[in-house]
């Protein structure tokens, strides 16, 4: 390990080398605290973008929310979705990789919800179901308080019942479930259960919640896929993250880069790390490592 006189990291990597494809992760890495990317990170990803980098957004959100930040920073590239469970090109609706929990999941996943009290939320690639009333007060929130500007569409769900019909519905559409709790003392004994049915792979990207998809989902596998749907090697690779399921595309990369407000556990799988999401980190990164002039 080497530490820099700008006070980065750098671990083990070759930084020389012409990157060519950056994933970046959205909330607590692209977002800062406020919920905004600044017009500095919007320029700097910009002109990556224009020497014909693919700059690719790579989140838990769903599809359309995720499409929305890769609008937003102007950018023509794919998205990774849900985890890694929804791939999509933007410009020609090509679905690069789809993979869906099913019905007998989804119905398992429902039965250890309901036996735990715990209201649930699930989505496609583009809809949300939800399972508590007090979402749709928050989303309203956060849409007037200026931290959210797009829609997403959006169905509450009043019961069990209801909710076996949306999972028979959409069984070949469901790519992520997820639990979002306050107590972390009360979901010890529901995680534990979840982790026992072996089809699931569960990651947090908050200390509050459980983010549920199809086992062999991950964004390291997406990030994989990618570059080679690209014909692209792993060294010509960057992925930033903050949270735990950033971990696996930190750790495929040629280049890993943890936020300076990742979790610590992050930040030791990292080659490098750059500033927090509140300093411009994403911005500094791409700059010093992707961009001509940024050495």
């Amino acid at each position: 390990m080497h530490g820099l006189d700008d006070g980065y990291i750098i671990y083990r990597k070759d930084v020389s080398m012409a990157y060519k494809l950056v994933c970046i992760d959205v909330d607590g890495t692209l977002l800062n605290s406020k919920h905004k990317i600044t017009s500095r990170t919007k320029a700097i990803l910009g002109q990556a973008h224009q020497q014909g980098i693919h700059i690719v957004i790579s989140t838990g959100r769903m599809y359309t929310d995720a499409q929305y930040f890769s609008n937003l920073i102007g950018v023509k590239s794919p998205v990774i979705a849900s985890n890694g469970a929804f791939i999509k090109e933007k410009d020609n609706d090509q679905v690069i990789f789809k993979d869906v929990l099913g019905l007998e999941l989804s119905l398992q996943l429902l039965s250890v919800f309901q036996k735990h009290h715990v209201k649930p939320y699930f989505c496609t690639p583009d809809k949300f179901y939800y399972g508590n009333v007090l979402f749709k007060l928050f989303y309203i929130a956060t849409k007037l308080l200026g931290k959210r500007d797009n829609s997403i569409d959006m169905e509450y769900i009043f019961s069990w019942q209801q909710w076996q019909k949306v999972v028979h519905r959409e069984q070949s559409n469901m790519v992520k479930c997820e639990i979002i709790y306050r107590d972390i003392a009360l979901v010890d004994e529901l995680r534990q259960e979840l982790q026992n049915i072996e089809q699931l792979a569960i990651v947090n990207s908050s200390k509050h919640n459980i983010e549920i998809t199809r086992k062999g989902v991950s964004k390291g596998k997406a990030v994989a896929m990618l570059a080679a749907h690209y014909n692209l090697k792993r060294e010509e690779v960057i992925t930033i993250g903050d949270s735990e399921n950033d971990v696996s595309m930190i750790e495929y990369a040629g280049l890993g880069i943890a936020m300076e407000n990742a979790l610590e556990s992050v930040k030791q799988k990292a080659d490098y790390i750059t500033d927090s999401n509140d300093n411009e980190g994403v911005a500094n990164a791409i700059n010093r490592f992707v961009l001509e002039d940024g050495f």
